[in-house]
């Protein structure tokens, strides 16, 4: 795979983190990528554990098969040599929401509920269109949305689990590359508030999206 196209996907790994960071901290205890999370949020709020909003977690997750069947139909399937034309514009709307998103909140200033839930869903759509749009390009240590196969990987396959110790730059890259972004969000978050959050998680994901299309360019001439 071309380097491009690994910093790429490192960027929205990266993106993910810092993503993730503002749901969590600013959007009332949710995950918009980490699906993981939010079913096992769904599970302990069920019984009646107290602080874990079940809503909102349902819209999550609700959102993010949204996104990922969206962009699912309009990327398509199978392994591919460049990123997708289709796959690209998914990444750049997605991308654009993002930043709309930003915007919105910031006008709002102090988020009602419904206004709360809108973004949750919205932010959960683009990171499941995210997943489905660098499915075609294919590199299975860095997934871009979780990294707990990718840590797994690593230690499996480490000379201390037995292996050769291949790919480990790649899959440790992805694991550092999730927890900075999950740093800076979590950062920006308590310096400027949400709204200046989820703009700098949106310009991670957009340099990301560049990176990949330039990517697919090169790879043409």
């Amino acid at each position: 795979m071309h380097r491009s196209y690994t910093a790429g996907l490192l960027l929205l790994t990266a993106s993910t983190g810092a993503i993730d960071a503002v749901s969590y901290l600013a959007l009332d205890r949710v995950f918009t990528g980490n699906m993981t999370g939010n079913v096992l949020f769904i599970g302990f709020a069920l019984v009646g554990v107290a602080g874990i909003p079940l809503l909102n977690n349902i819209i999550a997750l609700l959102g993010f098969v949204v996104g990922s069947i969206v962009s699912g139909r309009i990327v398509g399937r199978g392994h591919q040599e460049k990123l997708p034309l289709a796959s690209a514009w998914v990444l750049l709307v997605g991308g654009a929401l993002a930043i709309g998103l930003g915007i919105f909140w910031t006008v709002l200033g102090d988020l009602p509920h419904l206004a709360i839930l809108v973004i949750t869903f919205l932010l959960a759509v683009v990171m499941g269109g995210q997943v489905s749009a660098v499915k075609p390009v294919g590199n299975s240590d860095i997934t871009t949305i979780v990294v707990t196969n990718t840590l797994a990987n690593l230690a499996r396959d480490s000379r201390l689990g037995g292996g050769k110790g291949q790919a480990w730059v790649h899959r440790l890259l992805a694991v550092v590359m999730m927890g900075l972004g999950a740093a800076l969000g979590a950062w920006v978050i308590t310096i400027w508030g949400g709204p200046w959050a989820l703009f700098a998680a949106a310009l991670i994901y957009v340099a990301g999206a560049v990176t990949l299309i330039i990517a697919g360019r090169r790879k043409l001439i």
